[in-house]
């Protein structure tokens, strides 16, 4: 059982610290809000620290889960920061979807301070954080990656190193890249089995079972007809993951016309209220529109 330090417990990171403590590991959280920390301590065995700094003291792991590139420099830099608590050879895990340029930053930080690094953004949303089955992508050096693989094995279905640092992250992308077209595909399907005067259920009923089926399908299109979107990845959070997606993609001259429209729709989302809407609610801009 290893020392771990676990940082944000956002709908995310609550969870995962709770699947960690629940295995064995010595786990202390950090939240910038204090009081969640303290809420996490009453529900699972475990201590709380003030900062990042003294949340990381002498722990072989510093998880983090966060929620962009500055607020996870925040938490990793400065004399508060994880870095500067960390004990060489200590590894440092982050779960938070950002750039690839910022991991490869901190990265190359965390490797000046004899400190080892692995971006490992996850998917899954908060159900697959709460049943321990998220689908873990990870980039950095092998060796950090074999060390840290079986302490993330407490809240994974599936762990796999993509390559070098920066990796995750761009797996991560390719992630929401796939969703984002995908849900539009099925709003539309659904809208347009609605306003053809067939039932939703049947149509997915038979649909599902062939080449249309998907975890979007089977796990959203009943909501989706209920115009219920409190479930899952917010609007808010997928318009950053896609503005990350759509940035790396002129860095790199990969063309992405579908997600580049899908991003707009989003933000139509937004404009009718539902920027705190799971990211199914593509079907409600379809509605308004008529």
């Amino acid at each position: 059982m290893a020392k771990v330090a676990f940082l944000g417990l956002g709908v995310m990171g609550y969870p995962m610290a709770g699947h960690l403590a629940a295995k064995g590991h010595e786990v202390t959280v950090y939240n910038r809000t204090a009081a969640k920390a303290e809420g996490w301590v009453t529900h699972h065995k475990g201590d709380w620290a003030a900062t990042p700094a003294d949340a990381a003291r002498d722990c072989d792991f510093v998880m983090a889960c966060v929620g962009n590139d500055d607020d996870l420099r925040a938490i990793c830099l400065g004399e508060n920061g994880a870095f500067a608590g960390m004990r060489p050879g200590a590894i440092f895990v982050d779960h938070t979807t950002v750039s690839a340029a910022v991991t490869r930053e901190l990265e190359a930080e965390a490797r000046t301070r004899g400190l080892a690094f692995v971006d490992a953004p996850v998917s899954g949303g908060q159900a697959g954080a709460e049943n321990g089955v998220l689908s873990v992508m990870c980039g950095g050096e092998v060796a950090a990656y074999l060390a840290a693989e079986p302490v993330i094995e407490a809240y994974a279905k599936i762990c796999r190193r993509l390559g070098d640092s920066g990796a995750g992250q761009l797996t991560k992308m390719c992630n929401q890249i796939a969703i984002a077209g995908l849900v539009q595909g099925l709003a539309e399907s659904l809208h347009f089995a609605e306003k053809a005067g067939l039932s939703i259920s049947d149509v997915v009923e038979v649909i599902s079972q062939g080449a249309a089926g998907s975890w979007q399908m089977a796990n959203r299109y009943k909501t989706m007809e209920e115009d219920r979107f409190d479930f899952g990845f917010a609007v808010d959070w997928m318009r950053k993951d896609l503005g990350i997606c759509l940035a790396t993609a002129n860095d790199t001259g990969a063309s992405l016309p579908v997600t580049a429209l899908v991003d707009q729709f989003y933000k139509d989302v937004q404009k009718l209220g539902g920027g705190r809407w799971d990211t199914s609610s593509l079907i409600a801009r379809l509605r308004h529109l008529g």
